[in-house]
């Protein structure tokens, strides 16, 4: 399947919209092929060769300590090629103890380079339907960098361990060839395919977010099929245990990682403010719209924790939590207002550190984590890379959430097209200058209208007037 941020569409039918694909590219001016410079930069890069100490010699800022022994897997969708994270996994008495491999983009990309200049220009990968406009050349991305099965490859292992309750502590971080000895999918993996103590490095990591009363959403997937009957519908993807507990894993290096360059006084820190109480009276209709029952005294965190787990209308409400949040950012150390830099729905401080084939900023997060946790001054060109970064990445995610949120579009008025004239159920969830928004039922679509003498939670009846994928565009007047 092709692959956008929430929605997927059957490679059979992504050529009947190739035409529609190619306008929101031109739109929202996403990035095309890299130019030659930048791939010929990557052939130079990828043939680089490696200086490999052996374990327990030491090793400088450009040399990896050999790891091929450890038995690393991968655990991502069955069609990915860029992989960012391979892990390991131990129990050392008490502590489960995560070695976390992460891509070593830094050992391909240097400061200044014709990659890391279009790296700056681009600033994360973006995903269409049709494929995706990468951060860096397939060269690195998708092959030499990625870590795949096979050969050796580049890494940078970060080793977390985790304490019973949950807590987490960088434990060491070095470079690392390293080998994958299984590209593991998310829809085909059982549990004796993972390491014993994977389900237990999850749980300890949920139990401690329930205790911080973390707002994390694990966020449902769309997926857009045709009908047998003809026409397409518009239906969610719940994500699976495999994938929940795989994210934990990133959480516990970055919360660490962010930690360590807390205490070293320096870093870049993802951020982000509580939802406020507009969004979350917003969110309590959309949960009413959906029949499910919000108790008053609840919070957000608890009320996602409590929902059945694949259930279309518990999907429809995380869909509806991820369009209402807003406002995380990046901050440098030497821009933190306050204690400490604070992630309101981690709620912790958070760095990302996870994902540098697709994120420009985690690459420089890892090159200062290197440094600290090996007794090295953080290189003066990342030092001054945090303070231009935040600017870089709320460029690059503005236009991937933009075009993330034009697909999704683009995708409801396909589903849509051939059901105009039709009426259907909906619950007003907010109200502003611009009219009323509503959340139609089934299918679960965020949509605007008109409608006079109604409050936000009011159930109305709305007729699809227009459905346009061309102009990625849906119309609803109210009737009745």
């Amino acid at each position: 399947m092709a692959r956008t941020g929430q929605t997927f569409i059957p490679d059979d039918d992504v050529e009947d919209f190739r035409e529609g694909f190619a306008r929101l590219r031109d739109d929202f001016d996403v990035p095309g092929e890299h130019p030659d410079e930048v791939k010929a930069a990557a052939e130079v890069a990828a043939a680089r060769p490696f200086d490999v100490v052996q374990p327990g010699e030491p090793a400088g800022q450009w040399q990896h300590v050999d790891r091929t022994d450890v038995e690393f897997l991968t655990l991502d969708p069955a069609t990915s090629t860029d992989l960012d994270q391979a892990f390991a996994i131990e129990m050392a008495g008490d502590d489960v103890v995560l070695h976390y491999a992460i891509a070593d983009v830094g050992w391909f990309v240097r400061h200044g380079d014709p990659i890391d200049r279009e790296a700056w220009r681009r600033g994360v990968t973006v995903y269409l339907p049709d494929g995706r406009a990468g951060l860096h050349p397939e060269r690195i991305a998708e092959d030499a960098g990625s870590l795949l099965p096979g050969g050796p490859k580049p890494a940078v292992v970060f080793t977390v361990r985790v304490a019973g309750d949950g807590s987490v502590r960088l434990d060491g971080v070095e470079r690392a060839m390293v080998r994958n000895r299984a590209k593991l999918a998310y829809s085909t993996v059982t549990p004796a395919d993972l390491p014993d103590a994977f389900p237990e490095l999850s749980r300890r990591i949920e139990e401690n977010e329930r205790r911080r009363g973390s707002d994390r959403i694990q966020w449902p997937e769309q997926e857009v099929v045709r009908r047998p009957g003809g026409g397409f519908e518009l239906r969610f993807r719940p994500r699976n245990d495999a994938e929940n507990q795989n994210a934990a894993m990133s959480l516990a290096t970055n919360m660490a990682v962010a930690d360590a360059l807390l205490e070293a006084e320096t870093g870049l820190f993802r951020t982000m403010p509580g939802v406020d109480e507009r969004r979350l009276g917003r969110l309590r209709h959309t949960a009413r719209a959906f029949g499910l029952d919000w108790p008053k005294a609840m919070s957000l965190g608890e009320f996602e924790r409590s929902l059945p787990r694949g259930e279309p209308r518990t999907s429809a409400f995380l869909l509806a939590v991820r369009r209402a949040g807003g406002g995380a950012s990046y901050t440098p150390y030497a821009e933190i207002e306050g204690d400490k830099p604070w992630h309101a729905a981690v709620a912790a401080t958070y760095v990302h550190a996870t994902a540098p084939l697709r994120r420009l900023a985690d690459r420089y997060v890892i090159e200062a984590t290197l440094a600290i946790a090996n007794g090295r001054a953080v290189p003066d060109e990342v030092e001054q890379a945090f303070s231009e970064l935040p600017e870089a990445m709320r460029r690059g995610d503005s236009r991937a959430n933009r075009v993330d949120r034009a697909a999704i579009d683009l995708a409801e008025a396909i589903v849509l097209q051939d059901q105009v004239g039709e009426v259907f159920e909906a619950v007003i969830t907010d109200e502003d200058d611009r009219g009323v928004r509503i959340q139609i039922r089934e299918p679960a679509v965020v949509a605007r209208t008109t409608a006079r003498r109604v409050d936000p939670g009011d159930e109305i009846q709305v007729k699809l007037v227009a459905a346009d994928p061309v102009s990625r565009s849906i119309d609803f007047e109210r009737v009745g």
